[in-house]
C-alpha cells in the first residue's frame, strides 16, 4: 500500500484523486431535453476506446491509488460487452479498488443486473425525474417509465443498492419532489437532486427550467424532516437523513453552491480524453 500511496494522483491544487468517472459510450437510447439534442450525432465507434483498453485503462488508475470507478455514459448499458467490462474491473478489487459503480437510466437493467452483481457491483444510481409517465415521456422524448421501473426491480432484486437520481427542473416536476421522496424511501432508495448543468448539446435554455436546490430543500422541509448527515458516496453529493423514511436525500449542487474545491475525481470520456 506504501507503494500506491506514493504514486498516488494529486493534482495542480493539492487534491489527491482517488475517484474516476469513466465513460464508456456516447450513445443512449433515450434524448432527454437537459442533457442532448433530440437529432444527436454520435462518434463513430472506431473512435471510442476498446474494452481492452478500457480495462487496461482502469487497471493503471487504480496502481495509481484510485479506489473508485463508475461507468458512465450517455448510457453505459448500451456498450456491447459492457457486462464483460464489469467482470473486469470487479477483479481489481483485488489491487485496491474498493468500490465499482455505475449511473444508468436502468432500461436494461433487467438484462444486466444479476451480471453486475456478481462482477462485484455494489451500486448503481438510476436516473429518473418523474414518477408521470406522460411527463417522463415528454423529458426523454420518447422513454418508457415502466421499462425503468422494472430495472430498478431487477437490480434490487440481484442485490443491487439502488440510489435516484433526479434533476430538478423549474416548472417540470418542481412539484413532485416530496412525492419522489417518499417512493424512493418505501422502496428503501436514496435519493439525489441535481441541479440542471451546462454540459452536452440542447436545444432551448437551461435557464429556463434552473432551480437551486436551496428551494427544492425548502419544498421538501414542509412534509418530511431532514437532518444533515456525514455519509458520503465519494461524490458531490451532500446528505440528509430522512426521519420519515429511514432513507437519505442528497443534494448535488454545481451552480448554486460550487463544490469544485473539495472535488477528488476526473471525468474520463469514451474517447480517452479527460473530460
Amino acid at each position: 500500500m506504501a507503494a500506491a500511496a506514493s504514486s498516488s494522483l494529486v493534482d495542480a491544487h493539492g487534491r489527491r484523486i482517488d475517484y474516476v468517472r469513466m465513460s464508456v459510450t456516447d450513445r443512449c437510447n433515450f434524448r432527454c431535453t437537459y442533457c442532448m439534442a433530440e437529432d444527436m450525432t454520435f462518434l463513430p465507434r472506431r473512435d471510442l476506446l476498446t474494452l481492452e483498453e478500457l480495462a487496461a485503462l482502469a487497471r493503471h488508475l487504480v496502481q495509481r491509488g484510485i479506489r473508485r470507478i463508475r461507468l458512465t455514459g450517455g448510457e453505459p448499458l448500451v456498450r456491447r460487452g459492457i457486462g464483460e467490462l464489469a467482470e473486469e474491473l470487479g477483479g481489481l478489487r483485488a489491487e485496491g479498488l474498493a468500490e465499482l459503480t455505475m449511473t444508468t437510466n436502468g432500461t436494461a437493467l433487467p438484462r444486466f443486473a444479476s451480471q453486475l452483481a456478481t462482477a462485484g457491483m455494489r451500486r448503481v444510481n438510476v436516473s429518473l425525474d418523474t414518477l408521470d409517465a406522460g411527463k417522463f415521456a415528454a423529458i426523454t422524448r420518447g422513454g418508457d417509465l415502466a421499462q425503468v421501473l422494472a430495472g430498478i426491480s431487477a437490480a434490487q432484486d440481484a442485490g443491487l443498492e439502488v440510489k435516484i437520481n433526479m434533476v430538478a427542473l423549474k416548472g417540470v416536476n418542481d412539484a413532485e419532489f416530496a412525492d419522489m421522496l417518499a417512493w424512493c424511501g418505501a422502496r428503501g432508495c436514496d435519493l439525489s437532486l441535481i441541479e440542471t448543468m451546462p454540459l452536452g448539446e440542447v436545444s432551448g435554455l437551461r435557464s429556463d427550467t434552473y432551480l437551486p436546490l436551496t428551494a427544492a430543500r425548502e419544498m421538501l422541509e414542509t412534509r418530511f424532516t431532514l437532518i444533515p448527515s456525514t455519509h458520503r458516496t465519494g461524490g458531490p453529493s451532500r446528505y440528509c437523513d430522512v426521519a420519515e423514511t429511514g432513507t437519505r436525500v442528497g443534494f448535488i449542487t454545481p451552480l448554486s453552491a460550487n463544490f469544485c474545491a473539495s472535488c477528488n475525481r476526473i471525468r474520463i470520456a469514451a474517447t480517452d480524453l479527460l473530460d
